[in-house]
């Protein structure tokens, strides 16, 4: 396994590498959830998604002040709103995101071991990044710096609602993988796979140029994925 600080060289210059699109307020984000009905996948209503949108802006800015490049994103818990309700929700003009036809178990991928998630039902991931930096790095390889770097991976869930809000994160040749979700096998060990968020060449069934939920191996490298990541979660009660 290379050495985790040479993988913070870029695998491309730097000016090839577009900037993140800006994340709205959170309480902007909130009504966006509210208008896709993530709230009622929730069981919230639409004052409480909103009113704990306004606390955890508070949160975050309280605990974590000062610039935040990736901005801060709102998330709802995954066990409210699993993958393979938002997936659908995603959008890349006029076509609508999908999990991959293998991926049947995609509500599966919880949260790894090491991955701290705050209780609340609401979440916001501080300083969100999308990891170009890391493509072609294996999962291994990129866990082991982002844990240098003391950031958190992302969960699925978190990458599919960072695409709700800013869908131009998703770009050709940039899109990201979120190592922060891992299925735990009845023998205890973890599936091999490592689930990603992308954009869709239309092969098979797949929608051609449209926001595509799937997985890679653990140990394999892709040029085009980055890893979602953060530098902290932070939670609000309701």
């Amino acid at each position: 396994m290379p050495d985790a600080a040479a993988l913070t060289t870029p695998s491309a210059p730097a000016a090839t590498l577009s900037p993140l699109p800006p994340l709205p307020s959170l309480p902007d984000q909130a009504d966006r959830l509210v208008a896709l009905g993530v709230h009622e996948l929730a069981g919230l209503a639409p004052a409480e998604l909103r009113d704990a949108a306004r606390a955890l802006a508070g949160v975050a800015e309280r605990t974590h002040p000062g610039r935040r490049p990736g901005g801060t994103l709102l998330v709802v818990d995954h066990r409210l709103a699993p993958a393979s309700a938002l997936a659908p929700l995603l959008r890349r003009g006029e076509r609508p995101g999908f999990v991959v036809e293998d991926m049947t178990d995609v509500d599966a991928f919880v949260p790894a071991d090491g991955v701290t998630v705050p209780d609340g039902p609401l979440l916001a991931l501080v300083d969100v990044e999308r990891g170009d930096e890391l493509a072609n790095a294996s999962p291994a390889e990129a866990q082991a710096t982002l844990d240098a770097r003391g950031r958190t991976p992302m969960l699925l869930t978190e990458g599919v609602h960072w695409a709700l809000q800013a869908p131009a994160v998703l770009e050709r040749n940039r899109c990201y993988m979120t190592i922060g979700s891992r299925v735990r096998r009845p023998d205890g060990r973890y599936d091999a796979r490592t689930p990603a968020v992308w954009i869709s060449n239309g092969t098979g069934r797949d929608g051609r140029d449209a926001p595509k939920v799937g997985w890679c191996w653990w140990n394999n490298r892709h040029t085009w994925l980055g890893f979602g990541s953060a530098a902290a979660r932070v939670a609000a009660p309701l």
